[in-house]
């Protein structure tokens, strides 16, 4: 009938119609606070051989993009860079380059340098001379002082791009110099800050024990150095076949960075809070000028500096064609650059000199996310094509950055906000997207879902409902003591008279109290054995608010003294994503062991064991099952006998140590071999 028909086409029609894409929940937690970005947190990198490096338009367009630090004379030219008489024997430096019109460039963008002293053919006495021409001659101010660029390429390790006239090019003679560069250049000026190179964890040479040579290069330079630095220096190029590829291996960086920084805690002990952490390169090394790089750009810059980074630097301001490829519709060059060159390859060019590129834009858009000065706050996202960052601004505004990394869907997406009430109003829209030429307003639909434009960044400032509380927010908590199960923190008293002070640790965008305080201390107590726990402290004023959130402290807690086991674990060798490590396993209770099983848990989702001998290994995910072999299967007590494994691993990014081992159920002391 016709009925039946209409009512079959209904059906065939609906059958059809495809499912509405579910929302992406992101979730902004104002209670966990991430840390306050840093004057010096957003720049760039220069180079002498740039001859457009001080254009005028140069120092507008980093004004623009909130460039707070411009990087000078040019990653490994440094290396090769003699500032008095403006020379790079080797090397092309450009006219117009020289340190004076570079410093007029960064004082015309309202930016601050990152100078980087020559080390490969340098002397701290030619650092020191440049320290005093700078800041006592003509009163520039330099406040960030590198010694060196990547100074582990010198060879020592097999490959060598970085110039060393050293005849010694291990990492124990690099820290001795850089005691005697920190030395010289801090008689002349003591207000300076020293940087000293690392190698970043999971990248080539990390690992790696050169000739000669007790460990690798970053705990031999830090065990000599830690008590003498500000900052230390990583670079990061995440590469992959594609720009998509390398704005996933964003998700690398968080681990990368808590390794630096627990190689820090290792060697300076209750300094390394003192010591702060720069990220002074960084580009995605593939698919340079496209659209993926920009979102790439924005992400991994607050990645960065939400995981302990106070300066990342982009590589770099203007580089070159290098080929011809079509990303997204469009024509990318391979260019390092975030603005034109104005190259040709063959019968193709460059747009005009200056015009931005990508990243650009996607650093620019930062802007409308925070300032120096206001607080990054923990977020989260549902779906992996959706980054999240949030930022609660210093006039109260909250601001939250969406990145939708997926090429061909538009993604709804529902923000929900903890320890925060928007007021209501319209919130402010900031895009840059497809059709879009620069960063725009854009309208906000209102109520209801949001909806994410394929490959686009959209920023959202709400305004809050009410006014804050009437106490500030604690000062900077530090962790005074730790054991197996607890951990004691004090602080700095909060501004205001508040009632109590509250602690809450992060697990994701969600926030856990774990005790209260009358006093500026806590214990924590009943934490698991070789835990580590970011939190913030926050102060309760009278009336039930809480303040804003502290800067954050990460404790950890330590295998226990008195186990009734102890397991030895020791990486013996490294080539940056691979290892070999040994493991010993002793049983120290006063009955005999026959049969034993060893578990543990890899503090980081790319560690796994790839072949293993004298044991029998089997892994669940993060999760490590071990069980003896049957010729070591008795294990004899008060420590009379042990047995030895060992395996070869793999690991994508950071490769710190796992924390616990559990032998038959009793978890046990461990010592790092």
């Amino acid at each position: 009938t016709l009925a039946a028909a209409s009512a079959a086409a209904v059906l065939v029609a609906a059958a059809a119609e495809p499912e509405a894409e579910p929302p992406v929940e992101v979730r902004v937690n104002a209670h966990l606070g991430q840390g306050t970005l840093d004057e010096a947190a957003f720049g760039a990198n220069a180079a002498i051989w740039d001859a457009h490096m001080n254009d005028p338009e140069v120092a507008s367009l980093m004004d623009d993009a909130g460039i707070g630090v411009m990087r000078y004379p040019g990653g490994s030219y440094s290396d090769i860079y003699h500032w008095e008489d403006h020379t790079a024997p080797g090397g092309y430096v450009a006219p117009g380059t020289g340190f004076d019109a570079f410093m007029e460039t960064v004082q015309d963008a309202g930016a601050q340098p990152m100078i980087t002293a020559n080390y490969g053919t340098g002397t701290p006495e030619e650092a020191a001379a440049w320290v005093r021409y700078a800041n006592v001659t003509r009163d520039y101010g330099v406040k960030y002082w590198e010694i060196g660029n990547e100074i582990y390429g010198n060879g020592h390790y097999g490959n060598g791009w970085e110039e060393d006239d050293h005849a010694d090019k291990s990492p124990a003679e690099y820290a001795r110099n850089v005691r005697a560069y920190a030395e010289a250049m801090t008689e002349v000026d003591p207000s300076v800050q020293i940087g000293a190179v690392l190698t970043t964890p999971g990248d080539w040479p990390d690992g790696i024990i050169g000739p000669g040579d007790s460990a690798d290069w970053n705990n031999t330079v830090l065990s000599r150095v830690a008590d003498t630095v500000d900052f230390v220096i990583v670079h990061s190029y995440p590469g992959g076949d594609t720009a998509d590829e390398a704005l996933e291996r964003v998700s690398r960086l968080p681990g990368q960075l808590r390794q630096v920084r627990r190689q820090l805690d290792r060697h300076a002990g209750d300094r390394s809070d003192e010591i702060r952490i720069a990220l002074t390169e960084v580009n995605s090394g593939v698919q340079m000028n496209s659209r993926p790089n920009g979102l790439f750009a924005a992400d991994v810059f607050m990645t960065a500096l939400e995981n302990d980074v106070f300066n990342i630097d982009w590589w770099n301001i203007h580089n070159g064609p290098d080929e011809i490829s079509r990303v997204d519709g469009e024509t990318d060059f391979n260019d390092y650059g975030l603005l034109s060159s104005g190259g040709c390859i063959e019968d193709v060019c460059q747009p005009p000199v200056n015009t931005p590129f990508h990243p650009y834009y996607g650093i620019k858009s930062l802007t409308h996310l925070g300032t120096p000065g206001d607080t990054m706050v923990a977020s989260s996202s549902s779906s992996e094509d959706v980054s999240v960052h949030a930022v609660h601004q210093d006039d109260g505004d909250m601001s939250v950055m969406l990145i939708n990394k997926d090429q061909e869907t538009a993604h709804p997406v529902e923000i929900d906000y903890a320890g925060f009430t928007p007021d209501g109003r319209k919130p402010v829209v900031h895009r840059y997207a497809r059709g879009d030429d620069d960063v725009t307003r854009a309208a906000d639909p209102g109520e209801g879902t949001r909806t994410l434009p394929p490959y686009s960044i959209t920023t959202v400032t709400v305004s809050p409902k009410s006014g804050e509380a009437e106490v500030g927010a604690p000062g900077a908590p530090e962790a005074v003591s730790a054991d197996s199960t607890s951990a004691t923190l004090s602080w700095p008293a909060a501004d205001g008279a508040p009632v109590r002070y509250e602690v809450y640790e992060h697990l994701g965008a969600n926030a856990e109290l774990l005790g209260t305080s009358t006093s500026t201390s806590l214990t924590l107590r009943n934490l698991p054995p070789g835990t580590e726990h970011t939190v913030n402290v926050l102060a309760r004023d009278a009336r039930g608010r809480l303040s804003r959130p502290s800067e954050p402290v990460t404790v950890a807690t330590t295998s226990p003294s008195d186990s009734t086991c102890e397991v030895t674990y020791s990486v013996d060798s490294g080539w940056g994503n691979g290892f070999i490590a040994t493991v010993t396993v002793s049983n120290l209770a006063d009955t005999p062991i026959n049969g034993w099983s060893l578990d543990f848990t890899w503090p980081e989702s790319g560690q796994s064991v790839q072949d293993a001998w004298n044991a029998e290994v089997t892994g669940d995910g993060r999760r490590v099952h071990v069980t003896d072999n049957g010729q070591n299967a008795e294990l004899a007590p008060d420590g009379g006998s042990a047995a030895t494994f060992g395996f070869v691993g793999a690991n994508e990014g950071a490769n710190p140590a796992p924390a616990v081992f559990t032998l038959n159920g009793s978890v046990c002391h461990t010592v790092r071999g």
